[in-house]
């Protein structure tokens, strides 16, 4: 979490994960509801939109746009990072 959305993790900007077993493979729509049951902290609402992250997060899959590897469907591979980045800024 980097660009300030790591404020609504407590301020911990990297979290390493083994995300539970089930039936079918994770994938980021699944990754995103376990994230906000288990690590995120205050105001969902600044983080979420729905089942996808709000406008201005930008989600990276192992340095790569999640545009490009298919957003909320992309498959979860073992040792894939991902990382958001907030660009939301008060003024």
């Amino acid at each position: 979490f980097r660009g300030g959305a790591e404020l609504l993790f407590d301020g911990v900007k990297k979290h390493q994960v083994t995300l539970p077993c089930q039936p079918e493979p994770w994938d980021i729509r699944n990754l995103l509801q376990w994230i906000k049951q288990n690590l995120l902290k205050e105001r969902p609402e600044l983080f979420m939109q729905g089942e996808s992250v709000r406008p201005g997060i930008l989600v990276l899959i192992n340095d790569a746009d999640w545009e490009l590897m298919g957003e909320l469907d992309y498959k979860l591979q073992d040792q894939d990072n991902v990382l958001f980045i907030s660009t939301l800024h008060g003024g």
